[in-house]
Parts: C-alpha cells; sequence; structure tokens
C-alpha cells in the first residue's frame, strides 16, 4: 500500500520504519524543517519501567491533591487555560477514580515491556550507541512518599519486574553520587530501568527508514485530511496529495485532523521542561536514572550528560519558561548530585514542550473508524517509551497479522 503518515516525531519515525519493514511504500509529511523537533527532541529519556514515568497515567498516586492544589502545585494552569484545559484536567482526575484505571495501568504496562524489547533489538541491529544508562531509583524522604506512585510498583511485581525496597545505604552504594545532605530513607529500587537518548535514536531510526525507500517531506503542513479515496491537503498546494492510507502520528495536530472528521480526541498538550546539562564529574554524577516522586522529577544520565525532567502545564502560557518549576530543577540536580554536572547559563540547554496527552495517560493506536486513517498518537510522557511497541503493533493490525497484545484499552472510542 501507498501510506502517508503525519508527523516525524519518535512515533511517527518508528511507524514509517515498521510499515516499509513490511513492503509499504510511506511517505511522512512534517510541518516542522527537521524530525524529532518537538515533543520528542528533548524528552526526559526513560524507557523502563514505563509506568515510573512521571505522568504516565492518570491512576498513578491519584490521591495526592497536592499535584493540583497548595502554594506550589505540581500541575499547574497557566495563561491561556480555558474552558477547554479545565474540562480536560476534569477528565484526567476522573479517569484516576474511574473503573477502568487498572486495566489501563495493565495495558500500558505490557505495552512498556513489549515496545522496551523491541526499542533494544532495533538499537542492536543499528548497531548504534543511544547513550543507554542502566537501573532506576525511585527516591523516598519518608514512608508517605511511596504513596505517590502507587498502585505501579505491585503491578510491576506482578507482571515479573523486580522492584526492591531498599534502605538508605544500599541506595548510595547504587548511585555513590548521592548526596549524604538530603534526608533519605530508602527507595525503591528498579535494576532493570533503563533510559536512553530518544533524539539520537529517532534520527538513526529516520536514515534506517529512508534505506527501506521511506520519504520525509518537511515544512509540510497537513491542513486536511478527506477518505474515498485517502487524500492530504497539504498548505501552499493546491493540488491533495493520494494515499490508499493515512497514520496520523502528530500529536495536538492528529486531533485537529480528526475534528474535522467528525471523531473527537480529548486531546491536550501538557507542558513539561528538561535541562540537559554537560557531566562536570563522573563520580559526582548519576549512573543511571533517579526519580524524585513528591515532586515528580526525573534525573536522568544521558552519556556525557545529566537531564532533568518535570513540570506538566495545562494552557499555552505564551511559551513563556515558569521560573519556580525551571528553579525546581536546578535545586533538584544539585541537591541530590552537587557537582554532578556544569550548571552555568552556558552550559545547560533548557527546553519547554508539550506532551500530547489523552486524559487516562494511554494512547490512540488503530483504527480510527474512518475509512482508510489510522491512528498512533497521544503517548503523553511515555512517547519514547511506547514508540517502538505501538509502531510495532499498529502495523501488525494494518496487516492483520497476528497481533502480540490486545489493544481495546487504547482504542479511539474508549472516551
Amino acid at each position: 500500500m501507498e501510506i502517508a503518515i503525519v508527523g516525524a516525531g519518535i512515533v511517527g519515525i518508528a511507524t514509517a520504519y515498521e510499515l516499509a519493514c513490511d513492503g509499504h511504500r510511506v511517505t511522512v509529511y512534517e510541518q516542522r524543517s527537521a524530525a524529532a523537533e518537538e515533543a520528542s527532541f528533548a524528552s526526559s529519556g526513560l524507557l523502563a519501567p514505563s509506568l515510573l514515568i512521571p505522568w504516565a497515567a492518570a491512576g498513578v498516586g491519584a490521591a495526592s491533591t497536592s499535584l493540583l492544589w497548595g502554594r506550589q502545585p505540581a500541575f499547574r494552569m497557566v495563561r491561556g487555560a480555558g474552558r477547554a484545559e479545565y474540562a480536560w484536567l476534569w477528565s484526567w482526575r476522573k479517569a484516576a477514580r474511574s473503573a477502568n484505571a487498572a486495566t489501563t495501568l495493565a495495558a500500558l504496562e505490557q505495552l512498556g515491556r513489549y515496545s522496551l524489547e523491541r526499542t533494544r533489538k532495533l538499537s542492536a541491529e543499528f548497531d548504534v550507541d543511544i547513550e543507554t544508562s542502566h537501573g532506576m531509583l525511585v527516591l523516598l524522604r519518608t514512608k508517605n512518599d511511596i504513596r505517590k506512585i502507587q498502585p505501579v510498583p505491585q503491578l510491576l511485581r506482578d507482571s515479573g519486574q523486580t522492584i526492591e525496597e531498599i534502605d538508605a545505604d544500599t541506595a548510595r552504594l547504587i548511585e555513590p553520587a548521592l548526596s549524604g545532605d538530603v534526608a533519605l530513607l530508602g527507595a525503591l529500587h528498579a535494576p532493570g530501568g533503563e533510559s536512553a537518548n530518544c533524539r539520537l535514536f529517532a534520527q538513526v531510526m529516520r536514515y534506517a527508514a529512508q534505506e527501506l525507500g521511506v520519504s520525509f517531506v518537511f515544512n509540510a503542513r497537513v491542513e486536511s485530511v478527506s477518505t474515498h479515496p485517502a487524500t492530504l491537503q497539504i498548505a501552499g498546494e493546491q493540488t491533495p496529495r493520494r494515499a490508499d492510507a493515512v497514520v496520523l502520528c502528530a500529536g495536538l495536530a492528529s486531533a485537529a485532523l480528526l475534528q474535522r472528521l467528525g471523531l473527537h480526541l480529548p486531546m491536550a498538550a501538557v507542558h513539561g521542561y528538561t535541562l540537559s546539562a554537560a557531566l562536570r564529574e563522573d563520580l559526582h554524577a548519576p549512573q543511571g536514572t533517579v526519580i524524585d516522586p513528591v515532586h515528580r522529577i526525573t534525573i536522568a544520565r544521558q552519556g556525557q550528560r545529566v537531564r532533568v525532567s518535570g513540570g506538566a502545564e495545562l494552557g499555552h502560557g505564551g511559551g513563556e519558561h515558569h521560573p519556580d518549576t525551571l528553579q525546581k530543577l536546578y535545586s533538584a540536580l544539585s541537591g541530590w548530585f552537587p557537582g554532578g554536572a556544569q550548571l552555568s547559563p552556558q552550559k545547560i540547554q533548557i527546553w519547554r514542550g508539550a506532551r500530547p496527552t489523552l486524559p487516562d495517560g494511554a494512547p490512540a493506536i488503530g483504527p480510527s473508524g474512518i475509512p482508510s486513517v489510522w491512528l498512533n498518537t497521544g503517548h503523553g510522557a511515555s512517547g519514547w517509551a511506547l514508540a517502538c511497541g505501538s509502531a510495532r503493533l499498529l502495523a501488525n493490525q494494518i496487516a492483520g497479522a497476528p497481533m502480540a497484545m490486545a489493544l481495546e484499552a487504547f482504542s479511539a472510542h474508549r472516551f
């Protein structure tokens, strides 16, 4: 088939690669001038366990009202937030308390394991170093901190993953650079935890896809999609482009295109921040990944850099950075790993980007219900962790091949 993909982030590139592997003729349309320029540009890097990624799903630590209220809430409503954003937030809180929350978490956990396996396999095939680091600690200052990530630990254990409760001394043996000046009761240790450079992998996979015949068309904003037959209208072009099928992988742009086709997908842009700092001293830097569950901040090693991620904002905010959120990220890095990174302004890359998120945190994967239109979008904070698995599953579904897992939890019509 001739398949058009809208969006050249990590999900769109992975989808293009998998479909090309199956023999399809694939063209990717991207409104930016390069691949992986939006949510994939500076992701936290966390691959596994995917359910421990902050903001991965609405049902994680949902009882904590401090996420939304208080002097310094982790989830902020910023300038530009209106009725739609508040309605989405209500849906997000409702999803956390729904009867389907446990089912959604289980499906996300299974997809995360499947995707990690696929990512590792492709990385080995490409024979490329994607700055992978191993091991993850969830740092616990008090006994109550573990509530911030419930019910994830037991769910991971039930799936066969190793999650160990360790004391502070053991945590500092695993991460020797952890500051001794910060109160630490203990940690949860995921020895199978993994982090890597999303944008680097996306670029490698893009070149691999091109070798399979995939075409990338940049600076191409898709204004509309039509069916019978499937066509895409590109801004500035008079003649629509034909295809046998269209796969929407473009985050919020996917939701807008679907709206014009009569399908409402309740997606919101949840903005987050990352700070990427050059390594200063290896002995003082993290070796793997640590998570602060109270502030939902991650600190991950990526080669010769350290990346700190956090924050969740609804509303565009004019693209302005929130000083208090950035200060939290700086404080987390310098507090937990003093001297590990170069924190001068010239050595820091600051990024604020949108994570297209559906209320329950799960993506939409599979048929849209509209002829010739397929979906692989709305992965939220877990786009990197779920990209390769989502792409392979969608390719199998399009081919009518056996499925490694059921996709009911990711139906676009579940809302």
